[in-house]
């Protein structure tokens, strides 16, 4: 875990600033709590956190590289480089000597840029974000992975510019003053469908996933060095299965070559290849056992209602796999009622109003298992890279021309307030940048119109549904100290299966059945061909009963910020309603959303301007 800051100032001495960039940096605290650093120049200074992380070298940063005593280059770093090894070989051989007193993919990354400048990220292979100053040409350089695992806000001013892992970091400096205009209400009203750059707060933004962002005396460059280029897919069946075998062995033999990490596991198809591979792996390097974890809540059993997302219970197919893989295993049992009372903890972790009780879950899980494990294996990205979603067979059969895990959904602006929606329409936002977003898709000559729709929800999906996915990840571990190493977000992986054909994924007739194919031979038949089933979340009554009685305490107070921008006759049938919504959410999204909204309001103290 770690975090990074800085501020590019061409007029103040930011040498007289150094409490204002210590508060940034502390603002990260919670993202590595071991270790702070900063670098700081006239007009330049790098802050970074990080936590200790066993069996890698330990090093401080910011990381300086000099020549004859006088810094060349100063880099902050956030995230780790699987192909550490490989690149400082590469380098020695061009001649870069290393010095080894910091981090050691601070230095290699930061050797890499000397060499190879702005295209030195073409060659990284990992989870990452990070800023250079390029002493050399007084340049800031920011780079983000290609996935846009790590995440890296920044803010222009008048002289130049903010930047951090979270907008936390930015929001401690007094040049970022917390505001929202419409655009960014979009983005809190509606899940999963942010234009990439996009950052709710007026006037930050973020690095785009696969973009660089270099800023000099002119202002700044933006460079995309990444993007899903479409072409004929030339592998029969069995190289298929063969080539995919090679990258996931590949893949998680790196992410688990140091810190030992542990396994998230669900007993669904995802979580479980990547046991049966970490656990081959470490078994292998070691001779110990994987330790894996799972959740489930308390009087799981009782309350449990299977909806379009949750098909069964976990708890059978776990058992399953650690029986037949061989892990260490610990089941982790939440508490549902407590879910409302660690909203506003996702909330600060988020800066930003989330996804109700689906932040909380996946924060208690991440919470639980720190005291165990620092590092773990998480099985996010798979469903958007394979099509695991079942809104991927409803578009392939009957195309809707929107965002799909938005069909059905026509009057998102019902539950604004009459002065709300004279300044921003829901639905007509929503349309606009489905259509921006099909727009960017890198079309396949040949394709069929069914088979080009479906690349766009493949697009849709690892643009917009992964990043909100990555999002909610990064923010829920980072505030409890856990580092989650992704592999299906491997961008080797995905640019193989982009232009896998839609049957071929789907191959055996099943969602994921490339998958399933491949992972025959290392899993229990019945959770090698189970149905997808989405991340548990509480369904008990004591936290709907909680959910609408703070609703209620929420209209009932005049002061409450929320209030101007919500339909509140509309809320408050929600919540005095007995007819709960009988979909995946439970309870209604709108009201923990109208929640988090009006804390969000009033602890950030965010100015409304429309």
């Amino acid at each position: 875990m770690s975090g990074i800051t800085g501020w590019l100032d061409r007029q103040r001495d930011l040498r007289e600033h150094e409490a204002a960039v210590r508060a940034m940096s502390d603002a990260l605290t919670h993202r590595g709590p071991d270790h702070g650093g900063a670098w700081i120049d006239r007009h330049v200074a790098l802050g970074h956190r990080a936590a200790t992380v066993a069996d890698t070298r330990p090093g401080g940063q910011p990381a300086v590289v000099a020549e004859a005593g006088r810094p060349l280059a100063v880099l902050t770093l956030s995230g780790e480089i699987y192909n550490t090894g490989e690149l400082r070989a590469e380098l020695t051989g061009r001649g870069h000597v290393f010095a080894g007193d910091t981090d050691e993919d601070a230095e290699v990354v930061a050797h890499a840029y000397l060499e190879w400048g702005g295209d030195a990220v073409r060659r990284l292979n990992g989870a990452f974000a990070f800023a250079v100053w390029d002493v050399r040409r007084s340049e800031l350089f920011l780079a983000r992975d290609r996935l846009g695992i790590e995440p890296l806000y920044f803010a222009e001013h008048p002289s130049g510019l903010l930047f951090g892992s979270e907008p936390k970091a930015l929001l401690a400096n007094d040049l970022f003053v917390p505001e929202v205009d419409a655009h960014g209400l979009i983005d809190i009203f509606t899940v999963a469908m942010r234009r990439p750059g996009d950052a709710v707060y007026r006037g930050l933004r973020e690095v785009r996933p696969g973009w660089t962002v270099r800023v000099d005396h002119n202002g700044l460059h933006h460079t995309r060095y990444w993007r899903l280029e479409s072409a004929p897919h030339p592998d029969d069946l069995p190289t298929t299965v063969d080539t995919l075998d090679a990258l996931l062995t590949d893949i998680i033999g790196r992410q688990t070559r140091t810190a030992a990490p542990a396994g998230l596991l669900s007993g669904g198809l995802d979580s479980s290849v990547i046991t049966a591979l970490a656990a081959r792996s470490v078994t292998a390097a070691t001779g110990a056992k994987l330790s894996t974890y799972s959740v489930d809540f308390a009087g799981g059993d009782d309350d449990f209602t299977p909806d379009a997302l949750h098909s069964s219970r976990d708890a059978p197919f776990v058992r399953a796999v650690v029986d037949h893989v061989g892990t260490d295993h610990t089941e982790v049992i939440l508490d549902a009622p407590a879910l409302l009372d660690e909203m506003t903890e996702t909330l600060r972790a988020r800066d930003i109003p989330g996804v109700g009780d689906l932040d909380v879950s996946l924060y208690l899980l991440f919470r639980e298992v720190r005291k165990y494990a620092s590092v773990v294996l998480s099985g996010e990205g798979a469903d958007d890279i394979f099509g695991g979603y079942p809104w991927f067979v409803a578009e392939a059969a009957n195309p809707t021309g929107g965002f799909p895990w938005g069909a059905g959904n026509t009057d998102r602006n019902g539950m604004l307030s009459a002065e709300l929606r004279e300044h921003l329409d829901l639905d007509a936002a929503v349309a606009e940048r489905h259509d921006e977003a099909v727009a960017e898709v890198s079309r396949l000559d040949g394709e069929d119109a069914a088979a080009q729709r479906v690349r766009e929800v493949f697009h849709l999906e690892i643009t917009r549904f992964l990043p909100f996915l990555l999002d909610r990840k990064d923010r829920m571990s980072a505030r409890t100290g856990l580092l989650v190493r992704l592999p299906f977000c491997d961008h080797r992986l995905v640019e193989y299966l982009w232009n896998l054909p839609w049957d071929l994924k789907r191959h055996g007739g099943q969602e994921k059945g490339i998958l399933r194919t491949v992972a025959e031979p290392w899993l229990p038949p019945q959770v090698a061909k189970r149905p997808k089933s989405g991340f548990p979340f509480g369904q008990s009554p004591e936290y709907l009963a909680a959910v609408r009685a703070a609703t209620r305490e929420m209209l009932a107070d005049p002061s409450s910020p929320a209030l101007a921008l919500l339909n509140t006759t509309a809320l408050r049938e929600l919540a005095d309603s007995d007819r709960w919504h009988n979909g995946t959410f439970t309870p209604p999204p709108w009201l923990p959303r109208a929640l988090q909204l009006n804390t969000w309001l009033r602890e950030y103290r965010v100015a409304v301007r429309l």
